[in-house]
């Protein structure tokens, strides 16, 4: 069984997500970042983790990728042009997206008060207004991101735009906005957001 550390408010989400998807058991422990629950598995103290036979794995996007290739779901086989699209796009929304929510936390909440920048985060909402310009030109006409079938880009991007919305920063093409009802009305979702 897998085990699974971090808070369903941080990407931990991602990774709960995963395994409702992938109807896979699991143990979650719902620790903060840095506590005693997390810096045995990860020194540095960062969610998510998942241990799997005692050996920890960190990074949400690694740990989603381990588990599409490991289960065989939600993601193109490597060495594809697909798996090379859906890498392209998971980059995408990791440099353009995620990159940009973090920067902004960090500037509001997590650096000491005397680090912050609070300007930054002006120019970070016309990046990310500008990022959802280019995503949208390359997704699928219908259905997910690379069409018919929901890959690990998926869950990354509607999880950073459900942190947009809790941060202020605008969703602002319309198709983005009905691909994010879309995808957390999906039953998996709202198992995985529940706890």
């Amino acid at each position: 069984m897998y085990q699974v550390i971090g808070t369903g408010k941080s990407r931990a989400l991602r990774v709960l997500w995963m395994l409702e998807e992938l109807g896979q058991p699991y143990e979650h422990v719902a620790v903060n970042p840095h506590s005693e629950g997390v810096t045995p598995f990860n020194p540095a103290g960062k969610v998510p983790v998942l241990v799997v036979d005692g050996t920890p794995i960190t990074d949400s996007t690694a740990i989603l990728t381990y588990l599409a290739d490991r289960h065989g779901a939600l993601t193109h086989p490597a060495g594809t042009l697909e798996r090379a699209r859906q890498d392209s796009l998971t980059q995408l929304i990791l440099d353009e997206f995620d990159a940009a929510l973090w920067l902004a936390a960090r500037h509001s909440f997590i650096l000491p008060e005397e680090m912050r920048l609070a300007a930054i985060k002006n120019t970070l909402r016309w990046e990310f207004e500008r990022s959802q310009k280019t995503l949208i030109h390359r997704m699928a006409e219908d259905g997910f991101l690379m069409g018919d079938m929901m890959t690990v880009p998926d869950i990354i991007l509607t999880h950073c735009l459900t942190w947009a919305l809790n941060a202020r920063f605008p969703i602002t093409e319309h198709r983005l906005t009905e691909y994010l009802d879309l995808m957390r009305a999906r039953p998996a979702y709202l198992r995985a957001s529940a706890r």
